[in-house]
């Protein structure tokens, strides 16, 4: 029963990469991590699929133990560009913290991991492009959560964690 990966063209890769966004905005980024593979398959450093396929992972995150931060985390580090890299191991550790909050762990327990998400943010800022405020606007989310997170725990409302941005 061995099938074999077929593979895609280099000139489907556009129309590869508009697929991956699409299943990601239906929610479906087990399909939008497939098809990132197929484009790693033919060009393993292409930039825009390795930050897709890392993003298509966080979405998939639970808070189990099988989640796959350290797949991620090398992803992330094949980025080229500095800022991208930073800003999205960045992304990496606050959505790890956020998916550990709904499922349950203290916010307390999690300092460490929005700290190192807010250390990343705070690198891209330094080098971010003319314009780009998005490490800041990440960095101040991270602080209004861990401002926040008291006030859930004393009466365990759930906290919105507004990853509604799908880059």
């Amino acid at each position: 029963m061995g099938h074999e990966l077929k593979k895609i063209s280099k000139s489907g890769i556009d129309e590869a990469i508009a697929k991956t966004e699409l299943y990601r905005f239906l929610n479906e980024p087990e399909e939008a991590e497939s098809i990132c593979h197929d484009i790693l398959a033919i060009e393993p450093e292409h930039q825009l699929a390795l930050r897709v396929l890392g993003l298509s992972i966080t979405d998939q995150f639970t808070g189990a133990p099988s989640d796959r931060y350290g797949e991620v985390q090398k992803i992330f580090e094949r980025l080229k560009d500095p800022y991208e890299r930073f800003y999205y191991l960045g992304l990496l550790h606050e959505r790890r913290a956020k998916v550990q909050l709904r499922a349950g762990r203290p916010p307390h327990a999690l300092r460490v991991l929005f700290e190192e998400a807010m250390r990343c943010f705070e690198e891209a800022e330094k080098i971010r492009p003319r314009g780009n405020d998005d490490a800041i606007l990440r960095w101040n989310r991270c602080v209004r959560l861990l401002e926040s997170h008291g006030a859930a725990e004393e009466h365990e409302e759930s906290i919105d964690f507004g990853d509604s941005k799908p880059y």
